[in-house]
């Protein structure tokens, strides 16, 4: 490729390799030398025109640009605009951000945000039955990914376990921006990054005022074709002083997900004849059929009277209404004097007999109602040509209502069963016959329950007011003075409620329902196809209908009422005031220009936790009162980052910060001790956590290098460094004491139960690690159009590759990177002109651990690996008229699936199948 390069260039080019054999050096000691040594920081108004904004911490340099002349030719529409147009905001950061633009977020193959997102460098997406749900960051859990939406918080409707990315449409976002380096205007709770999503900004916008789509989708596994239309207007009136926008989408989704797993596992010893083997305590069939409608809307109404005020007001919407029905056949627990072990290897029984067993028989409707909505107002005044105040007013709500409904049917199997897991992706199950209904009958059912579940109302909340004052200088390299305080509350509040009614099949007395119970053959669900019909196992089995069980218990004149479940229920209120002080630094170092900044933020927290305290030990407990738990603390959080144009395509960068990450709540945290006794099989478990209320906030000391090289348009090579020293960060701990109330326990962590092998137990409390645990990774990414090596124009790639390593604490020890993919990497070709266009995506991840803190499928006190995983999306578009275009694609294009295995990848835990998304969509702008 030949570059015409000016007399600056030329001059340039004769240091510049000694300029990239010292940019590390350079960049380490450049944020000391701005500061020590402000005569080497003089203002370049000749060699740099940046402008510094204090809310974007971006800036604009000077950029020559001769060197892209014998690429004019090229065309940069579509896709290629995207990158153009996410690097261009790259280049001019002075953090360590990393993005996607509309068109790229509109047109790539997917569903929400979570998807569309998943390929930038350093972030790495988890599934809900193969729908990108959450995210996380260079390793950290999406707990310590803070989400914000045009710089605020968006408040999730399910806080207690990082941000859920699937309740939102692509439709939403004009651009989406990870910034892995924070500046000191920014709220803290981004330990691994900020996600920020930008929403359009009416007197900004210069497209067509009016756009509408249509879109299906089709899921192989499923079945059926479900609907999304969306349209935006966008229009500006009096002399484009005042712009309005308004954004509706609606959609509905249909997927499935199966999965086989084995669960409970006896340790080595617990079964004769495996003295150094886990033995299978269990074998699980798990079926998750789910029904997704979704509204969605964001709307905007922007007024600029002059040029130094505006106005904007903002507000976002979003609703989610899901429908789950999981259907289950638990194969046991099986008791250890039933099993006999015929083979071991690698650690496990791979081949067992059982010669009896416990079957439940367990269908679970869900109904999960989401709703989220924000609405931020910004006035921007600039009473002087250097003055300029910026005040925020801000407010968000999430809530969430969540009920489930189970019925559980449990015979006894009494010719048991042979289970083969010595091939891990061919597993052999052998039973009898799980069509066959004359099995549930009254002489051998051991348990039952016509409806058992729990109902919990969930909320949370933002409001936020701010000012910022920024002052221009331009003295001595210090292009600003940025000035800001900002103070919000933030809550939490979840009310939980039980209604069971378990059975016992000994007493027709006092539940009559005994003689009600429908004839399986006759009323059971057929289930076909289950795991696609991979493994030598029964592939279909009857299903009790819980719906049908119910209504029957209804027509009988028997309510199931809701009963406070006190120990779930609580309130946690933090009341957090900050200030911050930032200088935009523009000026040159060693004649070379450089942009930055430099800033504190103080933040106080107050937080008060309200919990339960009662008088039992399950959801008929009686409420004796409340206790509250008080912290107060302060933060000091530096930051610095800067942005070293070394040539004017070639730019390093250095950023240091201390973050901080208040105790963030996942889905198993117990707010009060809590001991919850369950009766919803044969077979009792107790779980018993402490409370979590008094947890330290995590902080972290971090810092960031790279180095960029832009050539042409929408080109690009980077590659980036980044260390983490996190203290108190949070984990789970499992035990198992020698007794609990009473009762012997063995004392075996991973198999905790009673001495008599009645009752499992379950002993779980969070807590701080003091040790410094240290993360530190390398990201390379890359940007390449092919129009000057091929013949045919329009060919192009990007990809990234991230890897992170840490000496973390085993699961369970201390603080771990739940989750954690050593290895991440992503590639996408492409291939456009002005009519058509094609785009590979390939994602991949390496493996990674999980416990039962981040796992459904791991039994307290044990691990699985998830084993490594690419998957590939194709995504066509035709574009025949400027106004009309067309997608079509297809979501996991190679029908990968996500698996785990025990004690290394020759071995058994979990099989799973969700199948391939296809969709096909229009839209029009005019």
């Amino acid at each position: 490729m030949s570059m015409t390069m000016s007399p600056r260039k030329d001059a340039s080019r004769l240091g510049r390799k000694r300029l990239l054999q010292t940019t590390a050096f350079t960049a380490t000691w450049m944020a000391s030398a701005m500061i020590a040594a402000p005569a080497l920081a003089q203002t370049a108004a000749a060699t740099s025109a940046a402008t510094v904004t204090a809310d974007t911490g971006q800036a604009t340099p000077q950029v020559d640009t001769a060197g892209d002349a014998s690429q004019s030719e090229i065309t940069v529409t579509g896709y290629r605009q995207s990158i153009a147009s996410a690097l261009a905001a790259k280049r001019n950061d002075i953090r360590i951000t990393d993005g996607i633009s509309s068109e790229d977020i509109g047109k790539f193959p997917a569903q929400n945000v979570t998807e569309a997102i998943q390929r930038i460098a350093g972030v790495q997406m988890s599934n809900i039955n193969g729908r990108g749900s959450t995210i996380s960051i260079r390793g950290l859990g999406p707990q310590y990914a803070r989400t914000t939406i045009n710089g605020q918080t968006f408040a999730s409707a399910d806080f207690k376990d990082g941000f859920r990315y699937d309740i939102i449409q692509t439709d939403l976002a004009s651009a989406i921006q990870v910034i892995k380096s924070p500046t000191a205007d920014m709220d803290t709770g981004g330990l691994a990054g900020t996600v920020n999503i930008d929403t359009v900004k009416p007197l900004a916008y210069k497209g067509p005022s009016f756009i509408a789509g249509v879109k299906a989708y089709h899921s192989d596994f499923r079945g059926g074709v479900t609907p999304k239309v969306n349209a935006a207007y966008i229009k500006r009136f009096a002399n484009d002083t005042i712009g309005v926008m308004l954004d509706v989408g609606y959609q509905k989704l249909k997927d499935r997900g199966d999965y086989l797993f084995i669960k409970n596992w006896y340790q080595p010893g617990a079964v004769a004849g495996a003295p150094d083997a886990q033995v299978p305590g269990n074998l699980r069939y798990r079926r998750i059929d789910r029904d997704t409608e979704q509204l969605m809307g964001s709307g905007a109404i922007q007024w600029k009277p002059q040029d130094n005020f505006e106005v904007l007001l903002q507000g976002e919407y979003s609703r989610d209404h899901t429908r789950y029905d999981t259907r289950q056949m638990v194969f046991g627990r099986w008791a250890t004097s039933a099993v006999t072990v015929n083979s071991t290897a690698n650690g496990v029984a791979d081949k067992i007999s059982i010669s009896n067993f416990n079957v439940d028989n367990n269908d679970q409707p869900e109904l999960r109602k989401l709703q989220t909505q924000a609405y931020t107002g910004t006035v921007n005044w600039s009473p002087t040509d250097t003055t300029h105040i910026k005040a925020i007013g801000h407010y968000t709500q999430g809530d969430a209502k969540l009920y489930e409904w189970a019925t559980i049917d449990e015979v006894r199997f009494a010719n048991g069963g042979t289970l083969d897991i010595s091939d891990p992706f061919n597993v052999k199950w052998n039973t009898a016959s799980l069509t066959d209904g004359s099995i549930y009958n009254m002489a051998n059912r051991t348990w039952y329950a016509f409806v058992d579940g729990a109902t919990h109302i969930q909320s949370a909340r933002d409001r936020a007011i701010q000012t910022d004052l920024t002052q221009d200088v331009d003295f001595h390299g210090i292009k600003a003075l940025v000035f800001g305080a900002k103070y919000h509350h933030e809550s939490f509040d979840t009310k939980a409620y039980r209604h069971d009614r378990d059975a016992d099949v000994s007493d027709p007395v006092t539940y009559p329902e005994f003689a009600w119970i429908p004839d399986l053959s006759k009323t059971g669900v057929l289930v076909n196809n289950f795991l696609g019909g991979s493994m030598s196992i029964p592939h279909s089995f009857l299903s009790v209908n819980a719906p049908l069980w119910q209504q029957i218990l209804r027509d009988k004149g028997i309510t199931v009422p809701d009963t406070p479940d006190w120990p779930n229920t609580y309130r946690v209120d933090r009341y957090i005031p900050a200030v911050y002080a930032m200088a935009n630094i523009d000026g040159t170092l060693f004649n070379l220009p450089v942009r930055g900044n430099v800033g504190v933020r103080y933040e106080h927290t107050h937080q008060n936790v309200t919990s339960s305290l009662t008088n039992g030990t399950d959801s008929n407990a009686t409420l004796l009162g409340q206790q509250h738990v008080v912290q107060d603390y302060g933060n000091v959080l530096p930051s610095a980052s800067f942005a070293l144009d070394l040539t004017p395509r070639l730019v390093a960068r250095i950023a240091a910060a201390k973050v901080l990450v208040r105790p963030l709540l996942n889905s198993q945290t117990q707010m009060a001790d809590t001991i919850t006794r369950v009766t919803t099989s044969l077979r009792p478990s107790v779980s018993v956590a402490q409370g979590e209320s008094r947890l330290k906030p995590l902080t972290a000391n971090q810092l960031d290098l790279s180095l960029e090289f832009y050539h042409g348009k929408g080109n690009s090579i980077s590659v980036a460094g980044f260390y983490k020293a996190v203290k108190n960060g949070t984990f789970t701990q499992f035990y198992c004491p020698g007794s609990f109330d009473g009762v012997t326990l063995n004392g075996v962590v991973s198999d905790c139960q009673s001495a008599d092998q009645t009752t499992d137990y379950s002993f779980s409390r969070v807590l701080n690690d003091d040790r410094v645990i240290h993360i530190k990774g390398v990201e390379f990414s890359a940007s390449q159009n092919f129009d000057m090596i091929l013949p045919v124009k329009g060919f192009g790639a990007v990809g990234n590759v991230t890897v992170v390593d840490t000496d973390a604490s085993a699961i369970g020890t201390g603080f771990n990177l739940r989750d954690l993919s050593k290895l991440t990497w992503n590639l996408t070709p492409y291939w456009e002109n002005e009519m058509f266009s094609v785009r590979l995506s390939v994602n991949h991840r390496s493996s990674y651990v999980q416990d039962a803190a981040s796992s459904f499928f791991v039994n307290s006190g044990l691990t699985h690996v998830v084993r490594p995983r690419t998957q590939m999306d194709l995504a066509l578009g035709f574009n025949p008229l400027s106004y009309l275009s067309f997608t079509a694609g297809i979501i996991n294009l190679n029908n990968t699936h996500e698996d785990a295995y025990q004690t290394n990848a020759d071995t058994f835990q979990l099989a799973s199948r969700t199948g391939r998304t296809f969709y096909l969509s229009a839209s029009t702008r005019f």
